[in-house]
């Protein structure tokens, strides 16, 4: 049976490793083009090309003019490229279908060509159309290539610093994800239907083990069966539905109005009203397997606590598992997951290794049920949240910001009041004093209310940005006055050209700090040709909390905001929009699913186009819609980085239409 169950572990863990590798591309192979000058009138263009685990990419060198199973280079048509093509790589021989040869195919390839160009020219433009093979399949694809001519040196690193700039900031979210859940699931432990359990757990492992090794090693399984038992479930959602389902699920109107159901129940629930918990007969079925012993029994044990402690547990998971969801990546909330059992298993084995230190801790009381109360409160501000969404999505203008905030105001206010002691519960505790810890919390939450209070008359609050509706569902904003003075008519031009005015969506759709936006590409780009300014795509969702956070915290800078306004044609497309298209514009996907909103049309174009289901987007386009860059440029907080990229399209923009 041991041996059963450690198979059975081995087989998670390499398919959980299978499944991350096959997370980490957007395609089977990863491009990165560069430059580099030669003469005036010449440059190498170098393709370095990496196959994802099982992949490889067919050489670019015909053997003749018949041989179909070759990558090839086309260029516009101010471009022409030398017959020579050098490769690099460690080539192998794959069968070919229909014929009796065999083509050269690599895991990683570099291909380096000679272009020449007309002298001046700063920028060479183009794709690269590429053929695969990934077991008995052939993959293909077109990458566009907009890259800039740098002297020598400078071209590779530039477009490298990019790429690995976006993996890093990729990794990164990624690390701060798996931490926020981390810290999530090591908060969780002090709720009261998992504090007590603590003592009682690792002194029933360290009393029924022959020798302590033996304690410590079934306090490790039984922590690494809670990572399990919360990672697996996500991890089998995801590979049975794709990498979208939770995405899909979290930012769905009809979805967050249950999660606003559920987590109103939640909190009626803290305050007292009922006890909430899963079918008894759940736990006592897991207790029964917990009681033949082993390492299954043991595996049991934890599903016993995961069930007992859901009641607590539940709203925290089901929150963690819509923020990260809304990464708009499959392997954002299985990280998170991970990262949460993580946190709630700790406490177990770190008291095993250190038994001496349950005598520390504090005895179960009614502390613990003012914990619960307390969670009862933040569940009331969350369940808002999720209300706001479906709000936002259906333009209701019932939860607009403004409200939403007072709302938030009475309800931590209240808060502060029940830490105080001035309100009471059911099943509370008298309060002869109040002691340091609650009022340092109340405090907390005292300020935390007063800080929102000047909202109500448009200030930013850049720190609740991503959490509260956007400045343009406040019906009286005087931060936006400034914005608005001056401000009306149609986008102009550089030479005093005026574009027509946005149309499609507007009665529903809006930008902040006074911008001028399309909610339509085609008529964006009808704009810019007429303008002769590159489109900004803001890809972006009603339900995006970093989207409102790079509003609040970049675009509305004066530097990032001037040149927005005086350099590009912007773009919003919003991925949730719940419109329906007209019956005209309605198509099935490579997939066949039905694309019917306005908010399909736009995620489809996104992934379609750049690979990418994830928001905030911003790519940069010129007037034949081809990307001015290959740069994926998404959440980044950083005023300074945003203005040197926008500077850098708009350089490459100016310098192909001189």
């Amino acid at each position: 049976m041991t041996k059963k169950i450690l198979f059975f572990v081995a087989l998670v863990v390499v398919q959980s490793l299978q499944f991350i590798a096959a997370q980490d591309s957007k395609q089977p192979v990863q491009f990165v083009f560069s430059a580099t000058k030669l003469t005036d009138t010449s440059a190498t263009l170098t393709v370095h090309a990496v196959a994802a685990k099982g992949a490889r990419i067919f050489t670019a060198v015909k053997k003749n003019n018949d041989d179909v199973f070759v990558s090839t280079l086309q260029l516009d048509s101010n471009f022409v490229a030398d017959a020579t093509i050098k490769e690099t790589g460690v080539a192998g021989a794959v069968a070919l279908p229909g014929t009796e040869g065999k083509g050269t195919a690599y895991d990683s390839v570099t291909f380096v060509y000679t272009i020449y160009c007309k002298a001046g020219t700063t920028s060479i433009k183009g794709s690269f159309n590429w053929l695969g093979t990934k077991g008995e399949e052939f993959p293909s694809g077109e990458e566009k290539i907009n890259v800039s001519i740098s002297d020598v040196g400078a071209g590779a690193n530039n477009t490298v610093d990019a790429s690995a700039a976006t993996e890093t900031k990729n990794s990164g979210s990624m690390w701060s994800i798996f931490l926020l859940c981390l810290a999530t699931g090591l908060l969780a432990v002090i709720t009261p239907c998992v504090f007590p359990l603590i003592p009682v757990t690792v002194s029933f492992f360290l009393k029924r083990s022959k020798n302590r090794v033996e304690g410590l090693k079934n306090a490790l399984w039984y922590s690494l069966s809670i990572v399990l038992i919360y990672t697996i479930p996500t991890l089998v959602l995801t590979l049975i539905f794709g990498d979208k389902i939770l995405y899909t699920i979290s930012t769905h109107p009809v979805s967050n109005i249950f999660f606003f159901v559920v987590f109103i129940v939640f909190a009626i629930s803290f305050f007292g009203a009922f006890e909430l918990a899963l079918p008894n007969s759940w736990a006592n079925k897991a207790d029964q397997k917990a009681g033949k012993g082993g390492l299954l029994g043991i595996f049991f044990m934890a599903l016993t606590l995961v069930i007992v402690s859901f009641s607590c547990t539940g709203p925290i998971v089901g929150t963690l598992l819509g923020q990260t969801s809304m990464q708009g990546v499959g392997l954002a909330p299985i990280i998170g997951m991970m990262g949460f059992g993580v946190g709630l298993a700790i406490p177990f084995s770190l008291f095993a290794f250190f038994p001496s230190m349950l005598q520390s801790l504090p005895k179960s009381g009614g502390w613990l049920n003012t914990i619960k109360v307390s969670f009862g409160f933040i569940e009331l501000a969350l369940a808002l949240k999720f209300l706001s969404n479906v709000d936002l999505s259906y333009h209701l203008g019932i939860l607009n910001r403004d409200v939403f905030l007072v709302l938030w105001i009475v309800v931590f206010f209240l808060l502060g009041v029940y830490l105080l002691g001035k309100l009471k519960f059911a099943h509370d505790s008298d309060l002869p004093f109040v002691s340091v810890p609650r009022l340092f919390f109340a405090i907390a939450s005292f300020s935390f209310a007063v800080y929102m209070v000047p909202g109500l008359w448009g200030a930013p609050l850049k720190a609740l940005s991503g959490f509260i509706p956007p400045s343009t569902t406040q019906e009286f904003n005087l931060n936006d006055l400034q914005y608005k003075i001056g401000n009306a008519g149609a986008p102009h031009g550089a030479a005093g050209n005026e574009a027509a005015p946005p149309k499609k969506y507007t009665n529903k759709l809006h930008v902040p700090f006074g911008l001028t936006a399309y909610f339509d590409l085609e008529e964006g780009m009808a704009a810019a040709k007429i303008l002769k300014k590159p489109i900004m795509l803001d890809f972006t969702g009603h339900t995006c909390p970093n989207c409102r956070k790079m509003e609040e915290q970049v675009w509305k800078d004066p530097a990032v905001l001037s040149r927005i306004k005086e350099n590009f044609v912007l773009v919003s497309l919003y991925v949730d929009e719940s419109e329906e298209l007209p019956a005209s514009e309605q198509y099935t996907d490579k997939n066949g699913v039905k694309i019917v909103t306005v908010g399909d049309k736009n995620l489809d174009y996104e992934i379609k186009t750049f690979g990418f289901n994830a928001q905030p987007l911003y790519m940069f386009l010129d007037l034949t819609g081809k990307p001015l860059s290959d740069v994926k440029y998404g959440y980044d907080p950083s005023v300074a980085g945003f203005i040197k990229h926008l500077d850098a399209v708009k350089a490459v923009f100016d310098a192909a239409n001189k």
